[in-house]
């Protein structure tokens, strides 16, 4: 008898793990891929940067003055401010997860983050600097020219800082929340009501522009389908235009590269224009402006619900 309540035990606990460990699910999104392996002094090097105010042209701005890694990479304001202080044109995205996104910048003007880096440093309402500046400032520093010399066989120059601070962007991904959690099998991790969110999520339609493993970030899409959203919200911008700016297409007026969702509930203000203050605010815009959609009663509520599930971790810890 005692034997047979030992073996009874231990199927148990091989059932109970078998269950811990189930299969993938068949779903149409996918949990994040793994932290790309980078060189690691370059990866360090492209952190100092990324905290180096040296790279604008006052000494007054950093990468992380605008992109908070504490504010889930993003800002809080509606607008960051420039290296003058004013306002720059449109709100700050996150850069978390941005290395997966196929192009950067809401009018996704550049392919790669090290064009990005470019962009940003020369930009007269960003950084303001110039690359004979910067590079002389990191050249400068003892501790900069050894580094870099480590890294990168040519030390200290445009190439190796743009490289170096897209490599360190790369590393800054937020792996398990708990939406991957359910994603990769246990469906405990999500309860019922965000499991309904994340059902409702995709028969309204919105997976088919938040796609991919980014849930977003990987195709271009007009804001305003279904009526003029910035017609109505007042006050346009140039910045409104969207990719028009960039390839002066009639047809990509108002066009923008669709965020990415992951760590959303922490990226307030949203669109790029910063106007919608809430994440409810954000999914009611979208319902009738995309979508042409009156949703259901609590159905905002409930994908907000599932929304809030894709908060990732960062270092090991939750966002």
């Amino acid at each position: 008898m005692a034997l047979y309540g030992l073996t009874l035990a231990l199927g148990l606990l091989v059932g109970m793990s078998l269950t811990a460990h189930a299969d993938p699910l068949d779903e149409p999104l996918k949990p994040l891929p793994p932290v790309p392996t980078l060189d690691p002094k370059r990866v360090q090097l492209g952190l100092r940067l990324f905290n180096d105010p040296r790279l604008s042209v006052n000494n007054t701005l950093s990468c992380a003055s605008c992109h908070r890694l504490d504010k889930g990479g993003a800002d809080d304001k509606q607008f960051s401010l420039g290296f003058d202080g004013k306002p720059v044109e449109v709100n700050t995205p996150t850069v978390f997860n941005a290395g997966l996104n196929f192009h950067q910048f809401w009018d996704g003007r550049v392919d790669t983050l090290e064009e990005q880096v470019h962009v940003v440093v020369t930009s007269p309402v960003e950084m303001g600097s110039t690359w004979e500046t910067v590079v002389k400032r990191i050249a400068d520093d003892p501790g900069y020219a050894k580094d870099f010399k480590d890294a990168y066989p040519d030390g200290v120059t445009k190439p190796n800082i743009q490289s170096a601070l897209a490599d360190y962007e790369r590393t800054l991904q937020t792996p398990n929340s708990r939406f991957d959690q359910y994603l990769l099998g246990n469906t405990d991790a999500l309860t019922p009501r965000e499991k309904f969110g994340y059902q409702r999520f995709k028969e309204y339609g919105c997976i088919a522009c938040h796609q991919g493993v980014n849930i977003g970030g990987n195709m271009f899409q007009k804001f305003g389908i279904m009526g003029d959203y910035i017609a109505d919200r007042g006050n346009p911008t140039r910045a409104d235009e969207g990719r028009f700016n960039i390839t002066g297409d009639e047809n990509d007026r108002q066009v923008f590269k669709v965020p990415s969702l992951r760590n959303v509930a922490l990226t307030a203000p949203y669109f790029h224009g910063g106007s919608a203050p809430t994440l409810e605010r954000a999914v009611e815009v979208m319902f009738k402006y995309q979508l042409g959609r009156e949703p259901l009663k609590n159905d905002t509520e409930l994908i907000v619900e599932f929304l809030k599930t894709l908060t990732g971790e960062w270092e090991g810890k939750p966002l």
